[in-house]
């Protein structure tokens, strides 16, 4: 790798998949919740309906500012699963489609809790020595998902796509969040999850690249001219900058 490290004066985090999963795709997260959880639909049902949900709640303002991690959870669950209700995929009356929703985002939000025992670490460790700031694609609530984390207070600024107008892969969201930094982009750090809708957006508006990679939901079409550095756990990012 060519790339001067020394010369790095910020980080753009993206949040989910980075920081709250470490580097686990949110679709997986919810397929074992469901499995635990023991509802009688396969992972192609569920895929069906997760990708409604995510659209559901991208066009409609269900998710409230106010609303924590928990509460997002919830709401997500509940539209999944009347999704697969709907499609006859499963059966299942209006009390059992809340137990199925209550468990299946207790259990993910309790994996999240799990996860930032690592993440939280790094992020808090990087902020000493780096402007931080999240760039992220979300429901309008990033900054009550953060506080009820413990992680608000790491970040300078943060550019929530709902709130800004523009979502990733979109560049012009990292140009955003450059602008934010304020230094020149060759000189910022973008840490990821996703290939297509971080790192090469990211390395589109210039900055350096880290890709957190992780089980992939579905295949890309990988050029390595976008990554400048792969690490498999957000931990490891530490050996390069610490």
């Amino acid at each position: 790798m060519d790339t001067n490290l020394k010369n790095i004066k910020g980080v753009i985090f993206d949040y989910g998949g980075t920081i709250d999963t470490n580097s686990v795709h949110w679709a997986e997260v919810l397929w074992s919740a469901y499995e635990k959880s023991e509802v009688p639909v396969t992972k192609e049902q569920f895929r069906e309906a997760y990708v409604y949900g995510e659209r559901t709640l991208a066009k409609f303002p269900l998710v409230k500012p106010c609303d924590n991690f928990l509460q997002v959870l919830r709401i997500k669950l509940h539209v999944e699963i009347a999704r697969l209700v709907e499609l006859k995929y499963l059966n299942a009356d209006a009390a059992q489609q809340n137990v199925y929703a209550e468990n299946i985002a207790n259990i993910c939000y309790n994996h999240v809790l799990d996860v930032l025992k690592v993440t939280r670490s790094v992020v808090d460790q990087l902020s000493k020595k780096y402007k931080l700031v999240l760039v992220s694609n979300f429901y309008g609530n990033v900054e009550t998902v953060l506080k009820d984390f413990g992680l608000y207070d790491y970040f300078s600024e943060i550019v929530e796509s709902s709130v800004v107008g523009v979502r990733k892969p979109d560049p012009a969201i990292y140009k955003l969040g450059v602008d934010a930094m304020g230094d020149a982009a060759n000189q910022i750090m973008v840490i990821g999850d996703s290939y297509g809708k971080d790192m090469v957006p990211a390395k589109k508006v210039g900055c350096i690249t880290t890709w957190l990679s992780g089980p992939a939901w579905a295949p890309e079409e990988i050029d390595e001219a976008n990554i400048d550095i792969t690490i498999h756990s957000l931990d490891e990012i530490l050996e390069y900058l610490l």
